[in-house]
């Protein structure tokens, strides 16, 4: 499971970081997944390996245009380029209303569907070989995270248990190996009731704009990867002139340490942190600030960096290869 950063500023972009998008993408190397998709998203894709056509999802935090103004012009982009597979969106409920009209009063027609599933009402939802649940966060409209796990890290057969209930070798068991459920003699047999998984799976939490991180403490759960905005220092949210409905460095980390998370990954700087250690305010002080509460891995997002969560649970920064398109090596 990898991470592929678009956008890590807020509300604006700068001439170094796009507003926000992340794409986790999927060990088979071809499906991936959209967290937000701030303006000019589809031209931070032009300059990746990832394909529109293998897109499997969106998923939106919340209705502010710096996660969602990039949408209909990515879609757009997606049918002229002849996608046909539908596309699935979930998003808070007044988003689908948004995109329909968009699309409608400027005459797209898409040639593939769009599945809006309501992040208010999600439950579960399941594509390629990852499962998310949404989650409700704080902050000035209706905002939520998302929790992705992998489905069914490296499987094989309870052999045992399907020769209990007396379901014959064959065609069966290599479809329930795959993750397909069947029927069989009247009865519905569960590929998940017959499968035995040997490590923990790897499970990573994407925050939305959130000023209260301990929503997520049930979320984090079992999960080796936070990803969270830290939109400002203490120093710059106690300014009576900064905004609200975001979290602090200081405290995204001090969460992140009380829930023993081995790896925090901050993102959606405000455009006012400087890359110049050397001026003020930096990002270097939004590092310095959570380095001080926070003894897991830390990481600072930057555009176009990659991330590989592996099987071992342990993430590390992936280095372009000799190509430039951010493959591992």
């Amino acid at each position: 499971m990898d991470l592929l950063f678009l956008g890590t500023s807020s509300g604006t972009p700068t001439r170094a970081r796009n507003v926000t998008g992340l794409a986790l993408l999927e060990d088979t190397g071809r499906g991936w997944h959209l967290v937000d998709c701030g303006e000019a998203t589809q031209h931070q894709v032009l300059r990746t390996p990832l394909s529109l056509h293998e897109l499997r999802a969106v998923f939106v935090t919340h209705v502010h245009g710096d996660h969602c103004y990039g949408l209909p012009g990515l879609l757009a982009s997606a049918g002229m380029h002849g996608r046909k597979a539908p596309l699935h969106i979930v998003a808070p409920a007044g988003i689908e209303e948004w995109v329909r009209t968009t699309l409608r009063l400027t005459r797209v027609w898409l040639p593939f569907e769009l599945h809006f599933h309501a992040a208010e009402s999600l439950g579960e939802w399941r594509g390629g070989s990852l499962r998310v649940e949404a989650v409700a966060l704080s902050h000035r409209v209706p905002c939520y995270g998302y929790r992705f796990s992998e489905a069914r890290p490296d499987p094989r057969l309870n052999i045992d248990k399907l020769d209990r209930h007396g379901i014959p070798r064959g065609p069966l068991w290599g479809q329930l190996i795959r993750g397909t459920d069947v029927q069989y003699e009247g009865r519905l047999l569960r590929s998940d009731d017959y499968l035995i998984f040997d490590r923990p799976p790897r499970r990573v939490v994407v925050g939305g704009d959130n000023d209260r991180p301990e929503l997520l403490t049930e979320a984090c759960q079992g999960a080796q990867v936070l990803v969270h905005e830290a939109t400002y220092t203490r120093a710059v949210a106690n300014d009576a002139r900064a905004d609200f409905g975001h979290s602090t460095a200081a405290a995204v980390a001090a969460f992140a340490e009380q829930a023993g998370l081995a790896h925090l990954v901050l993102t959606h700087f405000s455009a006012r942190y400087q890359a110049d250690p050397k001026r003020s305010p930096s990002i270097e002080d939004i590092r310095a600030e959570a380095a001080a509460l926070y003894r897991g891995r830390l990481f600072l997002a930057e555009d176009f960096a990659r991330f590989h969560l592996g099987r071992d649970g342990e993430l590390h920064r992936v280095e372009p290869d000799r190509r430039g398109d951010g493959h591992a090596p």
